[in-house]
């Protein structure tokens, strides 16, 4: 399936879901036909760890035959390939990319990463569908699909699960079609079958991948992401992350290749918040257990001024673990801090 000059229909589908995605999927994939002619490329965020059993699922939904790519597998259409835990799907030219890369948006597979190499690989080729999830992963690779000629397709977040990720996406990018999922099938056969536009002039603006997808020998001598510094350090590796100034949507990036949107930052941000102040309740107990430890033993040896200076700070440190885990358990910590009220 390498790009052509001759004038065909979309026939590369990249379809990305999260939170609901396995029902969605389901009812999108019941309405292509076995002669449908693209191939199919799906990202559902999955648990890292396992096996998934999505291409069983997928399989029975429709009348396409469903399976994780081995990689450099070569696109034929007529296929479903689905994105295997822990690894990212990605399109090089005619053949199937998986890799361990970094994250982007908190997950991998991630949706983005399906999405740009479709849009540099194949252009106003493209059609991508961003189906039900939580946060905003999708947005991303979907404007870069735009930005190549090809086509989007959102459901309507009305009828989603969870709406975030099809909200997000109407928001960020000019979407040709907003649908409920019954519609969704039909749409996309019928793009498969008319002709596509030319390829745009900005085509080439779509990010590169920050190291060659499924490389085993990956540089990581260079000057780091193109963009400058955004003030900001990554959640996952505590390195810079770098921003491009006036990039639509926003992405942030550091040298090892985490990728993050900003609902995306501002979420693994909160989680790292919480882990932190769950560190800082355990530190406050433990200093309050060694404190009542010494003030025993002063006591033991008759030190009467040890002894209550242990004892004041054993009782500091326990109404401080008091307080912090009464507001943890109650979500008041991190909810007042990151609504900017704490």
């Amino acid at each position: 399936m390498k790009p052509t000059s001759e004038v065909v229909g979309r026939d590369i589908i990249v379809i990305g879901a999260s939170a609901g995605g396995v029902n969605a999927l389901c009812e999108v994939i019941e309405y292509l036909p076995p002669d449908l002619p693209a191939a199919v490329f799906v990202v559902l965020h999955l648990a890292p760890h396992g096996r998934s059993a999505l291409p069983s699922i997928l399989g029975r939904s429709g009348c396409l035959p469903a399976c994780h790519p081995s990689p450099g597998e070569p696109i034929e259409p007529g296929r479903i390939y689905i994105a295997p835990p822990d690894h990212h799907l990605a399109i090089d030219g005619d053949r199937v990319l998986l890799s361990r890369n970094a994250s982007e948006n908190g997950h991998r597979p991630a949706i983005d990463v399906l999405f740009r190499t479709a849009a540099r690989a194949f252009g106003p080729r493209v059609v991508g569908v961003v189906l039900t999830g939580n946060l905003d992963d999708g947005t991303d690779g979907l404007a870069a699909i735009k930005r190549c000629g090809g086509a989007a397709v959102v459901q309507d977040p009305d009828e989603a699960d969870y709406p975030s990720m099809p909200e997000s996406a109407i928001a960020n990018v000019p979407v040709d079609h907003v649908l409920p999922l019954g519609d969704i099938g039909p749409i996309l056969d019928r793009l498969a079958r008319e002709p596509r536009p030319a390829i745009p002039a900005d085509c080439g603006t779509v990010e590169e991948e920050p190291y060659d997808m499924g490389a085993n020998d990956k540089d990581t001598g260079g000057p780091g992401p193109a963009g400058q510094p955004s003030g900001f350090t990554c959640p996952d590796c505590g390195g810079s992350l770098y921003e491009r100034p006036g990039e639509q949507p926003l992405h942030f990036r550091c040298r090892t290749g985490h990728a993050f949107s900003p609902e995306s930052l501002l979420a693994k941000q909160s989680d790292c918040l919480d882990a932190a102040l769950w560190a800082a309740l355990r530190s406050l107990e433990e200093n309050a257990a060694m404190a009542r430890r010494m003030a025993k033993r002063a006591r033991e040896h008759d030190n009467e001024m040890s002894r209550r200076r242990y004892e004041r700070r054993a009782h500091d440190a326990e109404g401080h673990a008091k307080l912090l885990r009464s507001m943890l358990e109650t979500g008041g910590v991190a909810d007042e801090l990151m609504s900017g009220t704490g």
